[in-house]
């Protein structure tokens, strides 16, 4: 038969988790525990964001190129974009979490904003198109991250679970 890990912080307390402000009996905030370590932390820290500014790079050449036939322009085009993403998206998971929560949701929405807007000009659509979907998923991207860091943090930018 198949038995439960014991988790760190020992025993659960009676009556369930306490509420938010209240503190355990030892003081200690519990925490999930952490598959990885601080070293796999820091690789996926640069990682994650090449890996992805590469899709993006690709996926902008492929865009400007239209079909047609890849040209040393679409390739320069392809990784300057990949860089520009991988060094914004790097800075902004360096200098986002120490900002207020609404400018936390800001940055990352004017990210989305202007990654979607660069990637769908790109194709043979208009640009005031362009500027009304780029202005949509800028929109949706702030709803999401301002009621994610309002739900999460309390008024000082502390985690609250």
């Amino acid at each position: 038969m198949a038995q439960a890990a014991p988790a760190p912080g020992g025993m659960p307390h009676r009556g369930g988790r306490p509420e938010i402000g209240e503190r355990a009996a030892s003081d200690v905030r519990a925490r999930p525990p952490d598959v990885f370590d601080a070293r796999t932390h820091r690789v996926a820290h640069i990682a994650v964001p090449v890996v992805l500014g590469l899709v993006y790079g690709y996926w902008v050449a492929a865009d400007a190129r239209q079909g047609g036939g890849i040209t040393g322009g679409n390739l320069l085009l392809g990784w300057l974009s990949a860089l520009v993403f991988a060094v914004v998206c790097i800075g902004l998971l360096t200098l986002a979490p120490r900002m207020p929560r609404e400018l936390h949701a800001l940055l990352w929405t004017a990210f989305a904003g202007v990654a979607f807007g660069f990637l769908y000009i790109q194709t043979p659509h208009s640009v005031w198109r362009t500027v009304v979907m780029s202005l949509l998923v800028a929109g949706c991207t702030f709803a999401t991250f301002f009621y994610r860091y309002y739900t999460r943090e309390d008024a000082f930018g502390h985690r609250v679970r």
